[in-house]
């Protein structure tokens, strides 16, 4: 019976755990106003990508930007009775001790004096609030990302009380893929964190590229007891924008490598009445059958144990066919020859 064969090979071979993720925005920011006023100017369009303070909206400032002037000139005003009040107290505290002024009236001085000093804080206190708000009429973003729909154009007035939403502002680099795990890996993975030697690869649909890869940073602190399985985070360099927020992928969490594992092809496993087993070709060309337990697949190969050695052939094309103890011969497919082209 022409069979093809592959050999048994031991070595280490990552542990990989399956399952499907979402991507998640590691922050998203509403951006609302601090302040009323009229929308005078957008300075972004919808879907933009923006820098941490960079100006988004302008509002009429106007009102404020007079009244914080009205302020201004009564600080002045204030500045001017406070010193004279000082001065006042001082003077009545040289006569005081004089015996030219009383007692009570030297009291009253020093009283006004420090009223005065209060009500300049006052005013002071009074312009920093103005400056505020005449700075929160220009809205600037709080994070690097990625803009969402904007509502509302210029000539919108729009009222802190009411606390409509202008847009979003979402972060989009780096970015997180939050996926489960069944409750029997929670070992693994905790052991991965503490050593940082998990990895975390995800599979986009309809992308060719190589996998995002990316680092393990969250375990919940409890597991889902409807489902058992325990959710995790992983975040992902994300310049490109390949991941995007809200899209499904398929995530593959290495905790580590398996040292020592025995590994077949794939197709070489077959399951009978008693369990899993493979055929090995003998080298006087017989067919042995040797049971064996699988452990997880790999990719293309299986991760077994049973009474196989490395470098022992396994029959892969051609195990359906043979028996114990039947005659088999090897007929590997050779490598094919490229001709040139002339």
């Amino acid at each position: 019976m022409p069979v093809t064969t592959d050999p048994v090979q031991q070595g280490a071979v990552p542990i990989e755990i399956l399952a499907n993720g979402i991507v998640a925005s590691e922050s998203v920011v509403t951006i609302r106003t601090r302040v009323d006023g009229q929308i005078t100017q957008v300075h972004v369009t919808e879907g933009q990508m923006v820098r941490r303070g960079q100006p988004l909206f302008t509002l009429d400032s106007r009102l404020n930007q007079a009244l914080l002037a009205q302020q201004e000139a009564q600080l002045m005003r204030d500045r001017a009775l406070a010193a004279r009040a000082e001065a006042d107290a001082k003077r009545y505290q040289s006569l005081r001790g004089e015996s030219f002024a009383s007692q009570q009236r030297y009291e009253q001085a020093q009283a006004d004096a420090l009223a005065a000093a209060a009500t300049v804080r006052a005013t002071e206190a009074m312009i920093a609030q103005t400056k505020l708000q005449v700075e929160f009429a220009t809205i600037t973003a709080e994070i690097d990302g990625r803009l969402g729909a904007i509502p509302l154009r210029v000539g919108n007035f729009v009222r802190q009380a009411e606390s409509t939403a202008i847009t979003t502002l979402t972060q989009v680099d780096p970015i997180l893929v939050q996926f489960a795990v069944p409750e029997r890996w929670l070992a693994e993975v905790k052991a991965a964190m503490r050593h940082n030697t998990a990895h975390v690869r995800v599979r986009i649909e309809q992308d060719d590229g190589p996998p995002p890869e990316g680092e393990l940073v969250f375990v919940d602190s409890a597991v889902d007891t409807t489902t058992g399985t325990i959710l995790l985070k992983a975040r992902f360099a994300n310049g490109d924008l390949r991941l995007w927020p809200g899209q499904y992928v398929q995530v593959t969490l290495t905790p580590r490598a398996q040292e020592n594992a025995i590994t077949v092809a794939g197709p070489a496993v077959q399951t009978g009445q008693n369990g899993r087993f493979v055929f090995v070709l003998a080298p006087d060309n017989t067919a042995r059958r040797r049971e064996v337990t699988l452990v997880r697949v790999a990719g293309d190969r299986a991760v077994v144990t049973g009474d196989l050695k490395p470098g022992e052939k396994v029959i892969v094309d051609g195990a359906q066919r043979v028996t114990e103890g039947s005659r088999a011969v090897e007929r590997n497919p050779a490598p094919q020859r490229v001709s040139a082209v002339r």
